[in-house]
């Protein structure tokens, strides 16, 4: 390979002109004197890749990283599948950036595969897959070269809540607190903390968190905040219980403040821009990176057991009580801490399966049965129940035929994970029936109409 022409081309890279960088590396790889030994070419197509990403043309850096991880002999393929994760991003093909986050993930050489967890969390929200999302999260908090684990706790937070556990959520934007970050995403924080106080019925917290992010008077809340912090000063106001429960049981999560499905204030590397991975990052560049942790609990652990089994039989009382005294205690050992604290979320997450095992098998709240019975009972108010994708035009065209009716009778459901179909039968006022197909798509917990129909088929 002709060093001279790649040396021009990587300082063409660093003044951004990508332009000529990208022209630089084209040659070093097509010279016909000094051809590119093994190795080479996997940098050469790396580099290309990268400048093709600055440039904008994801399509052909998917190319370009493809070439690369045809050369066996480069040791870099970990940042290559990285990129091409990020590409696929933002060309909004999730389910290949989260295959080729998981091959950069299982890369024992890659050096940050944090950044590979915090892309394929990202990737998973925007595939409704907020457990999984959730896991992906905690293990970039967990890895040891991330210098702040911040975004990923705050994206911990966001799947907690798309799971309607905002209890959990409130742990990990608390966890979080402790760490490093702009005044900007600090109030984004707080805004969401105060959402999730709120949702978890806690008001007067609530209030304090909302007090926070607009402290500064540089952060204005959203309408839905807005709405949420107006709720926790009334019921403050009324002496409200703080653990009130609306008789429902269930947790409204609508005034998420940073929607499950979008949240790139706190992507890692914005999908817009797609950053990709330097080659070969120098080793004194790595070791000077700033680590920080969560302070560590084992001192607050009951004498006379031993510290690791009695963590993980503890009480939920017994864990929130060393939680508490964790935050409050001051640790050199920070980087053992931030291991054992988020090792309280991973409990959390365990305790999530069974929820999540039942959102995979096309539950949710409130129920399609529910949804139908409200959609008959009023259709001309009926739109709220539908898709915000549903056009108004065709909403009235499907309610017209709609019968209203407060006797309707659910001949049976077929659920999976994203989208539904209720089989039901109406009877009108002249003692006819009608039977119809209401078809629903995931929103959230919950459910959104989509269609509905006609149903021919016989009942039996």
């Amino acid at each position: 390979m002709n060093r001279e022409t790649f040396n021009n081309a990587h300082n063409s890279y660093r003044l951004k002109d990508y332009p000529a960088a990208l022209q630089g590396f084209t040659q070093c790889l097509e010279d016909p004197d000094q051809k590119p030994e093994p190795g080479e070419y996997g940098l050469l197509y790396h580099r290309i890749g990268n400048c093709l990403v600055k440039v904008g043309d994801y399509n052909e850096a998917i190319h370009a990283y493809a070439q690369a991880t045809g050369d066996a002999a480069y040791d870099d393929m970990g940042a290559v599948n990285y990129n091409m994760g990020m590409a696929y991003a933002v060309l909004h093909d999730y389910e290949d950036a989260v295959r080729y986050f998981e091959v950069a993930v299982s890369d024992n050489h890659y050096p940050t595969p944090y950044k590979a967890y915090m892309g394929m969390g990202n990737a998973l929200l925007r595939l409704g897959k907020s457990a999984e999302a959730g896991a992906a999260f905690r293990s970039a908090a967990l890895d040891d070269k991330n210098p702040s684990p911040t975004t990923a706790l705050l994206n911990l937070g966001v799947c907690f809540m798309a799971l309607g556990r905002p209890a959990d959520a409130v742990t990990s934007y608390e966890s979080a607190l402790q760490f490093g970050m702009t005044d900007r995403v600090r109030n984004q924080l707080y805004a969401n903390l105060g959402q999730a106080y709120v949702a978890n019925h806690e008001y007067q917290k609530a209030v304090n968190a909302f007090e926070q992010a607009l402290a500064d008077k540089t952060y204005f809340l959203n309408d839905a905040a807005s709405v949420d912090y107006q709720q926790a000063i009334a019921q403050v106001a009324t002496g409200a219980a703080l653990t009130q429960e609306d008789g429902t049981g269930k947790v409204d999560i609508s005034g998420l403040d940073v929607p499950a499905a979008d949240s790139p204030e706190y992507q890692e590397e914005p999908a817009a821009e797609a950053q990709p991975a330097e080659v070969q990052q120098p080793v004194e560049e790595a070791a000077q990176q700033p680590t920080e942790a969560i302070p560590a609990v084992s001192a607050a652990a009951p004498q006379g057991q031993g510290t690791e089994e009695r963590f993980f039989t503890a009480t939920d009382e017994e864990l929130e009580r060393w939680s508490r005294a964790a935050v409050k205690q001051e640790r050199k050992s920070r980087h053992i801490g931030r291991k054992i604290f988020v090792t309280l979320l991973l409990l959390i997450i365990i305790a999530a399966a069974g929820g999540a095992f039942a959102y995979t098998q096309g539950y949710g709240w409130p129920m399609q049965e529910q949804l139908t019975q409200q959609l008959f009972a009023a259709p001309d108010a009926s739109t709220e129940l539908f898709a915000a994708t549903v056009p108004q035009s065709d909403i009235d065209q499907m309610t017209k035929f709609v019968v209203q009716s407060d006797s309707v009778t659910i001949d049976g459901v077929d659920r999976a994970m994203d989208h539904s179909e209720v089989y039901a039968t109406a009877s009108t006022t002249d003692g006819g029936d009608v039977q119809y197909k209401v078809s629903y798509t995931r929103d959230l917990i919950g459910w959104k109409i989509t269609d509905i129909s006609l149903n021919f088929a016989s009942k039996d």
